[in-house]
Parts: structure tokens; sequence; C-alpha cells
């Protein structure tokens, strides 16, 4: 412990008898789910049938687990805290399980599981056991909000649930082996964006137990001096604990959580009450404990305690080793549990000494429960802020532009409330949402000069250039009851697809938990798309995350292709209303033509997928040929090469069908949104060649509508891979999504076309290669196309 540590010993003999009583307890029943079929309190000799045939779960974090849970309980009980705890090393989940069954708050969840010797059983037999409960800290533990399968999210998921909290303390444990990862790295710095007077506050404590699976970790390694340099660097005042003698980690631990609170509090009092504007360097607690502590020190002359060889399973073969099954009996009788339950099995009153009651209890924080807390967004009326459309395709608005509007009034709806967020890696003006800042800065507690432009200590518009840290504040925000949008260039929201994976299983479960209440959506805006990415070229050309969700769950995932500004501002009122998804949405911030208002844009948004009677030629005619489109840019080509089609095959009918709602595509069996097979026939026809222009790639489109009667009439054209930096219209070509390469694909695939019209196919390959010579000796492109507009 550094020699400059203002630490205390806080406790008295009676509150360390006390506290080591909770946390024997606690490490009993974590190890008890892991082993224990049958035989919970020991009251008979241990046999093989009394222990599990498959031993599955994680013991070496835990006892570092119950010892936090142990202390957090103490000081919410003394200081009257309104506390909620992010589990970073979420595979400890029998040590979250245990403390919620401890405090009571797992019983009044599942009253099938009972705070007594039935309910011990219960809850050790449904552990990682089919039917029962993940090994993880999951959706099903009482007070998570952070899913423990994936490591690296904890404190930026921590530091979500802070901002717009001023009344709430955050606890985040981080593991050592979580904290090698990229976004746990990044997180450090969501300090500089905690405002003292708007936000809670979080609490670091960084869990150094030594071991990974199989290695050592980075920082438990590091001289004590060097990891206390490393944090000061990032803005912190450390507060070291480490040891193996229980007792005397106990009045460190004590002393160290006392002396974290109080420097909250006094920075929060300067920053309320006195108007300090000097950022906070906030605690964080360095815990040094031995990785499955009171454990089996030793298994077949191995060290284990200590080492990496208590990461799950410390005892292995118990049913088949009567040497492994003593030596488990010792174990467990080691925690004296006749102590800690009386003969029914219910904890003793020293046990829940320092247990808080009610919803100050960890597990029973309505926090962890956001949906409980959320309030329903004050949408403005879409008709303030609607471009107006006499006639399709004759003005051109920006329309994320226009969404930036609606959300600048959403923002200032919420300014009392404060449960609005915009995130965005350093992209809000770039993604034209600035009008944002007309009703809240950009959050931001470092130092500012003078060209600074929008930055504002209490702003909730969130920009900071990490994908990860914007999609776990924002998830940490939404799962403890608010609201958010996060905007993003299209291909780098790939570097969050594993965070957002967990998000989506999250909500899965969650929705299968009838004591979980919805909570708000998750939502996207993927915009500087991969059709204007012209100027950055190949690297920033990437529509794939479209396809990376719609192979999660129907039940939890939407994606929306908005065509133009009025279409785009229905589906965002649309994601900000709802619940428990996440929406997807893929939008242009280039000028774009209008083409619905935004009566037609309710209409056509509500029903995911249309004909657009106007744009086509069937004339009450059964089509010839379908012309779909799903995008800003592929809807652009699909008229302009149906206008095409107008002027050189008048005879030929056409329909033209945009799609917003892709997932309309798929069979309704698979997809609350999907089309019966009549809605879909009637639509695209079951015979008739259907060229689908689609914004990203074409085997997706194949894939949703593989099943359908009509699949081998259905050609699509996408993004193929083929990307620079060029001209707009070339990006198209490049594709072959084109509208000279559409009237083509009507050409050879309508019957009777190819030879009847061999002259115009020949016309718009032509017009294909004067294109490229055009860009080449330009660097424009064509005018007809440039100043192209619908005039049908």
């Amino acid at each position: 412990m550094p020699e400059d540590q203002d630490t205390r010993t806080v406790l008295s003999d009676e509150e360390l008898r006390t506290l080591d009583a909770h946390w024997r307890a606690a490490n009993y029943l974590a190890a008890g789910q892991i082993y224990l079929l049958a035989n919970p309190l020991l009251t008979e000799p241990l046999r093989p049938e009394h222990i599990k045939p498959r031993l599955l779960g994680h013991w070496g974090t835990s006892p570092g687990l119950n010892l936090v849970y142990t202390h957090l309980n103490r000081v919410i009980t003394a200081r009257d805290l309104d506390a909620l705890c992010v589990w970073g090393p979420g595979h400890g989940g029998p040590s979250v399980l245990a403390n919620s069954w401890l405090e009571g708050s797992y019983s009044e969840t599942y009253p099938d599981v009972g705070r007594d010797a039935a309910g011990m059983e219960r809850l050790f037999r449904q552990f990682s056991f089919p039917g029962g409960v993940p090994s993880h800290v999951a959706p099903e533990v009482p007070g998570s909000v952070h899913e423990g399968g994936e490591l690296g999210y904890s404190l930026a998921h921590a530091y979500g649930a802070a901002l717009d909290n001023p009344g709430l303390l955050v606890a985040c444990v981080i593991g050592d082996g979580e904290a090698e990862t990229g976004p746990l790295a990044a997180s450090w710095h969501s300090n500089k964006f905690l405002d003292p007077v708007r936000d809670g506050a979080v609490l670091p404590i960084l869990h150094l137990n030594g071991y990974k699976i199989a290695n050592p970790t980075v920082l438990a390694r590091l001289p004590e001096a060097e990891l206390d340099a490393l944090l000061r660097g990032y803005g912190h005042e450390p507060l070291h604990v480490s040891g193996g003698d229980p007792a005397a980690v106990h009045r460190a631990l004590a002393g160290a959580m006392d002396t974290a609170l109080d420097r909250i509090a006094e920075a929060q009092r300067a920053a309320r009450e006195e108007g300090a504007t000097e950022r906070p360097r906030w605690p964080v607690i360095v815990l040094r404990t031995p990785k499955g502590w009171t454990g089996p020190a030793e298994v077949d002359g191995r060290p284990v305690e200590g080492t990496w060889r208590s990461h799950q399973v410390p005892l292995p073969g118990v049913r088949d080793d009567p040497g492994h099954l003593r030596q488990l009996e010792e174990w467990l009788k080691s925690y004296r549990p006749e102590e800690l339950f009386d003969e029914a099995g219910r904890p003793v009153p020293d046990v829940l000494a320092h247990v808080p009651e009610g919803t100050r209890r960890l597990g029973a924080t309505p926090h962890a429960n956001g949906g409980l807390l959320v309030r329903d967004l004050p949408m403005p009326s879409l008709d303030d802020f609607a471009v107006p459309v006499d006639k399709p395709g004759t003005t051109l608005h920006e329309p994320t532009r226009i969404l930036g509007d609606l959300l600048e009034q959403v923002m200032r709806n919420t300014a009392d409330r404060r449960d609005f967020r915009l995130v965005g890696p350093d992209e809000t003006a770039s993604n034209r949402l600035q009008a944002v800042y007309g009703a809240s800065g950009k959050a931001w507690q470092a130092a500012t000069l003078p060209v600074d432009e929008h930055l504002d200590r209490h702003g909730r518009v969130m920009e900071v250039l990490s994908e990860h840290l914007c999609q776990g504040w924002l998830e940490g925000y939404l799962l403890t009851g608010r609201h958010g949008f996060f905007s993003c260039y299209e291909a780098f929201v790939h570097i969050v697809d594993s965070m957002v994976n967990q998000h989506i299983k999250w909500l899965k479960t969650s929705r299968e938990l009838t004591w979980r209440a919805p909570i708000a959506s998750l939502n996207y805006l993927l915009t500087s798309h991969v059709w204007r990415q012209d100027h950055n070229g190949f690297s920033h050309q990437d529509p794939g995350f479209v396809d990376h969700v719609l192979n999660k769950s129907p039940h939890a995932v939407r994606v929306y292709l908005p065509p133009d500004a009025n279409t785009l501002l229905s589906v965002a009122d649309h994601v900000l209303r709802s619940r428990d998804y996440v929406n997807v949405i893929v939008a242009g911030k280039q000028p774009c033509y209008d083409w619905l208002s935004i009566d037609e844009a309710r209409v056509h948004c509500a029903r995911g997928a249309g004909i657009w009677e106007w744009a086509g030629t069937e004339n009450g005619r059964e089509p010839d040929v379908v012309l779909a489109c799903a995008g800003d840019v592929p809807t652009q080509e699909v008229l302009a090469a149906a206008q095409l089609l107008r002027r050189h095959l008048p005879e030929l009918a056409v329909r033209v069908v945009n799609v917003v709602d892709i997932a309309r595509l798929m069979p309704h069996g698979e997809h609350p949104h999907g089309m019966t097979d009549f809605e879909y026939d009637g639509l695209f026809t079951a015979d008739k060649p259907v060229i689908f222009a689609y914004h990203g790639y074409p085997w997706l489109i194949h894939r949703l509508a593989y099943r359908r009667n009509g699949h081998h009439h259905l050609h699509v054209r996408g993004y193929k891979e083929s990307g620079t930096t060029t001209t707009p219209f070339d990006m198209v070509v490049r594709n072959d999504l084109d509208r000279y390469r559409l009237v083509m694909d009507v050409i050879d695939r309508v019957p009777g076309l190819a030879v009847r019209s061999a002259a115009l196919r020949q016309r718009m390959a032509d017009a294909r290669t004067r294109h490229h010579a055009w860009i080449r000796e330009h660097g424009t492109d064509l005018p007809e196309v440039a100043e192209w507009s619908w005039n049908a």
C-alpha cells in the first residue's frame, strides 16, 4: 500500500465477525452451486450421488466477487446509498446468484427458490444444469445489467448507467483478464465525460487475482508503483488493498471503500454546491486477492489456490475419485455452514447484519431493471419537420440533416428530465446531425481551448473516437431506463459487432422473463454509407452490418432503409417509441430526392414494403417485370431505370416496389414482420422477373427470400466489394447497380425482349462505356446523371 494512501481502519470486531460470516456464506453457496445436486447443508456424509454429473462453473473469481458484494452491502446500509454494481468478471455467476439468494431478492423474483434448505438445494441444482440458469451473470440474475459471457464492456456500461443519474453510485468490478481488452482499456477515459453535477458516480474496483484461464495477467504482474502510475495517468486516485489473510483484507477493504466514498461525496459537493469546475480525480480501488481464495490449496500434489488451476472447477472427477470427494467435503465444511444457516437452511442474523433492505439491495435495485423506470419520450409532431413534396423526385434534401432537426427537439423536450442521449464516434456534424447542438452541447470534462466548439460540461451529446465506448455507454444508459440514439459511419459500426451480439442475446432472454420490464430500444443510424463514400474510398465501404444483425433473433432485431427524408423521419419516430429491439436505420446524408409526403411516408413505412404506382406503368395490367429497391441510392437508380423503360418501352408493364423494412421479405413464420406467401406473391408476383436493387450485399436478399414461390425469378443487384475513390455514379456502375445495367437486366429477363429490344440494350451498354470515359476525363459524372430528376 503506498505510503500516502489515506485509508482508515473502520471496522469493529463485531462488524468484522458479521462481514466475514456473510462472505463465508456466499463462498459456501458459490461452491455448492458448482458441485452439489443434493445434501445442500451437508447434514449427512457427502456421497457421489450428491454430486452433479457434469461440473460446470467458475470458482476462481467467485471469492473476490463475494468479498466486494459483502462490503458493498455494508456501505450501502451505513450510508443509505442508491447503488448498482456491474460485475465485469461475469463468469462468476455463482457469486452474484449466491448473494442475491442471501439478501432475499432472488427468492422474491423466483418464489420457487425459497430462502431455506429446499430453496438452497434448488439453487444448487439449477446452476449450469439443463432447464436451469446459465453459469454467467445473465439476464436471469436479479440486479444484473451486464452479460458476463464476454469481457471488455463492464466499465463502459457502468458509466452509461451513471449518466444523468445524479443520486446513483455505480460500482464496477473489473477482472484483470478483462482489463487486457481494448474496450476496457479505452473505458478508463470515460471519467473525462462524467459530470459531477448531473451524473452519478462510478467506483471502479480493479480485482487482480493474478490469472486468466491459463496464463498470468498483465496488470497483476506490474509492480504496484507502475500500476499506480498508470491509473493516476488515467485521472484516478488509486486505493490499494492486497493480501490473503481474510481479517486483514476485510479491514483494509472497508477502509478503502469508506475513503473512496468520502472522496466521491466531496467531489460532488464541491461541484454541486460551490460550482467547482476542475475535473475530479475519482477514486479507484485496486484489490489483490488470490484466485480461488479459500478453495483447495492443492489437488493431487499440484498448487491450485492462487493459481490459474482454480479458474473453473478446482476439484474435477469428484464422483469417481474418493479422495477428491473427501477433499470437497472438507473444503465445504471449512466455511462452517452450521454457523451460517439454521436448521431450516435460512441465513442466520449474523450473515444478514449488513444486508440492505428493500430496493437498496443490489439484487432489487430498479436501476438493474430499467424498464421499471423508463418513460415514453416526448416526441414532437413530425409535421413540424417534414419536407413538402408536391411532386415526387423534384426537390432534394439531406435526410439526416432533417432528422437532426427532429433530434434537436427531442433533446429540448428532455432537457429537464435528462433521459435522452445522442452518441457517436466524432461524427455528429459529419453525419449532418449538428442541429442537436442547439439544444445540448457535447459532454466534456477535460480542458477546453478558445477554438473549441459546442463543448459543454453538462452536455448530452457524447462524442469519442471509440465505437466501443459509444456502444457501451448507450447500453448502460438504456439498461437503466433511459433512451438514446447511436450515429455511426456504416463501415465502422462493425467494430461493435460482438457487443451488439451480446445486447441482442440479453434482449431475447429478457423478453422471456416476466419480471424484466421492457427497455427502450437500441437505435442505430448508419450513414456516410457505402454508396456515398466515394471520397474516402474502399476502406469506408462496407454495408454488411445489416447482414450481421439479421442473423440474430427475429424477435429482437429490425432493419430499415428509408429512401428519403420524410420516410427517415417516420422510421425514426417509430424506433424512438419502441421497446426491447435493436433497430438499424441505414440512411444517407448527401442530398437525396424527396419521393413521399409525410402522410405518404407514414403509410408506406407502416406497411414496410409497397407499390409506388406513380412510378410504374402497370395501369391496371398484370406487370411484366417488377423493379424492387431498398435503400436511398438503389431507389434513385430504380426510378431512373423505370423512367428509361417508360420512355423506350412504353408498352412494358413495370411495377415499382420499394422496401423500407427489410424483414418484410422473410416468411411470416420466421419473423414477426415477414409477409405471408399470399402477400409476397401479390406484391412481387409468383412468376414474373423481379430485378431487385439493394443497398447492401445482394446475397442477403436471396437468403431472406429463398423459400418464396418466385425465388428463381429473383435477380438482385447490390454491393459486390468493388470500391475505390471515385464519383458517386461510378460506385453504382462498378457494382452493376446503375440504371443502365438495370434496364439491361429487364431486357435479359423479360421473355421476348432479348431480340426485340437488342438495340436498346446496346445503347444502355454504350452509356456505361461513355460513363467510364467521361469520368476519367472530367472527374465528374455524366451531365444526364448528375442533373437527372424524376419527370414522368
